[in-house]
């Protein structure tokens, strides 16, 4: 493969870039800050949400694959096709440089996402592909082995096209490509991005090329460094996070347009919103689709504990209590607002606690440093906000372990205490059972017993939290934190 503009390290290639000004002509477009608020006291709810940052985080943070216990339904094109998947990727036939490929990065048998996609996406003919799988899932990994296996390495001209949202989640995708791709030298990569100038007479001899949906359409219809036509395998990554960015749909809409009807179109969303359906039918023709089922909604393995408190600094007394009476490794606090989270963290720091606060108006590369500390352990204490908190960010981000991975993530018993200093609710204000269920249940993996405890201040608290228990049908225990032999208990 051709040395790509990843490293090892998206935050040490930013770091690099910003010193040289460039790497490969390519320019780092900065992520944008939201807007802070006058009193800093706005709901993260109410903040402008940056899914590209979101999803970026997600792919720096988790060195590991997700343990995703969510059920793979599987909806055939041609529902008299026999339904067909692997578990193991021997099974697959691979071209023997990118089986060692696969393992050579860490795979020694398909996640469940690719145990289904993968015989589509290798199937002969071509099939079209939807599917819904989150960051973490091996999903990447997936249709990076879909083109690899699709490229002609004696055909010097781009056969396998990938259109990401932003320059960096690109970066990330190529990354894999590069990874997977290491004994497979015949096959090169290039990335059409923002600030990659390229000259008309230059035609572009790579048989992969991935990049945004701008620069994209520049090189196929301005430049004509891209011949569409010729294009074998199209994939449309982060669909979700696609729509959300301003002309990224209609530029999609418009490459897809130009490709040959033979060409396999692959689309992968983490959600499945309306609109991002609308999208996905616009842009794949006759479709297979894989879809995640709800994942079985249970808590057996969880304490859930409330405290009744007047405010937060009634909260904060009740926390320093809990501290004192039971042992806790590390802890997860979810707090509505910036305010109470940079209050909270200067009251604990102050006790003594090792904390870090995660909040949306920091930059990527501020959040990806504070995980990254606490997953190995600097600080006993994450706080954050909602904003950080959306779309699994931090749920999933290294507490699982996936059991076939070489690299150990955070250990789930390190983090043994998740605690809602605020309740989690939607943007109207209604209780948000997925978010509860996430955040929580990180705590209770691999039967483990998980603690979780809800600070409730008022009497709209306590109808969200009674809210919360009926739909999971689990009761939530009242907790009194001045009774630490109570407390104690708890923990036993």
């Amino acid at each position: 493969m051709t040395k790509a503009l990843a490293n090892d390290s998206w935050a040490q290639a930013v770091d690099e870039q910003e010193a040289s000004k460039s790497i490969g002509k390519l320019q780092l477009i900065e992520a944008g800050r939201p807007r802070r608020s006058d009193d800093g006291d706005k709901s993260d709810e109410e903040e402008k949400e940056d899914k590209a940052v979101q999803s970026l985080l997600n792919k720096l943070i988790r060195g590991n694959l997700v343990n995703n216990t969510n059920q793979v339904e599987v909806l055939q094109r041609d529902p008299n096709s026999p339904l067909y998947s692997v578990k193991t990727f021997e099974e697959l036939r691979l071209k023997p440089q990118l089986l060692k490929g696969v393992y050579e990065i860490g795979f020694n048998r398909p996640s469940k996402i690719q145990e289904n996609a993968l015989p589509m996406m290798l199937a002969e003919p071509p099939q079209n592909l939807i599917a819904q799988s989150q960051s973490g899932t091996g999903k990447t990994a997936a249709f990076v082995l879909a083109m690899l296996s699709q490229v002609d390495p004696a055909f010097k001209w781009s056969q396998c096209l990938c259109i990401s949202p932003t320059y960096e989640l690109a970066l990330q995708t190529g990354k894999v490509i590069e990874q997977m791709g290491k004994f497979y030298s015949e096959v090169k990569l290039a990335y059409a991005v923002r600030g990659h100038r390229m000259d008309r007479s230059c035609k572009i001899k790579e048989q992969i090329v991935i990049g945004t949906p701008g620069t994209v359409l520049d090189w196929c219809t301005k430049l004509k460094l891209i011949d569409p036509k010729k294009i074998k395998v199209f994939v449309l990554d982060e669909a979700d996070v696609m729509i959300a960015t301003q002309g990224h749909q209609d530029q999609s809409i418009r490459i897809q347009r130009m490709l040959s009807k033979g060409c396999q179109m692959l689309l992968f969303s983490a959600t499945f919103e309306d609109s991002v359906w609308n999208f996905a039918e616009r842009v794949i023709p006759d479709p297979n689709i894989i879809k995640l089922r709800r994942e079985e909604e249970t808590l057996d393995n969880i304490k859930q504990y409330y405290v009744l408190c007047k405010s937060k600094e009634d909260k904060f007394y009740s926390l320093c209590n809990i501290y004192g009476a039971i042992t806790i490794a590390q802890a997860m606090i979810f707090c509505r607002t910036r305010k109470t989270a940079n209050w909270l963290a200067g009251q604990m720091s102050e006790e003594g606690h090792q904390v870090g606060l995660l909040s949306g108006e920091m930059t990527v590369e501020q959040r990806a440093a504070v995980i990254e500390r606490f997953k190995v352990g600097k600080e006993k204490v994450l706080i954050t906000t909602n904003v950080c908190a959306r779309e699994h960010l931090l749920f999933q981000f290294a507490i699982f372990q996936y059991p076939y991975w070489p690299q150990a993530g955070i250990d789930v018993e390190q983090v043994s205490v998740v605690i809602n200093f605020d309740p989690p609710v939607d943007k109207e204000g209604y209780p948000d059972n997925e978010t509860y269920l996430h955040r929580i249940g990180r705590t209770g993996r691999f039967g483990k017993r998980g603690l979780a405890i809800n600070m409730v201040d008022s009497q709209k608290s306590m109808e969200i939290l009674r809210q919360i228990e009926k739909h999971f049908n689990k009761k939530i225990m009242r907790l009194d934190t001045d009774d630490l032999d109570e407390i104690e208990k708890i923990a036993s």
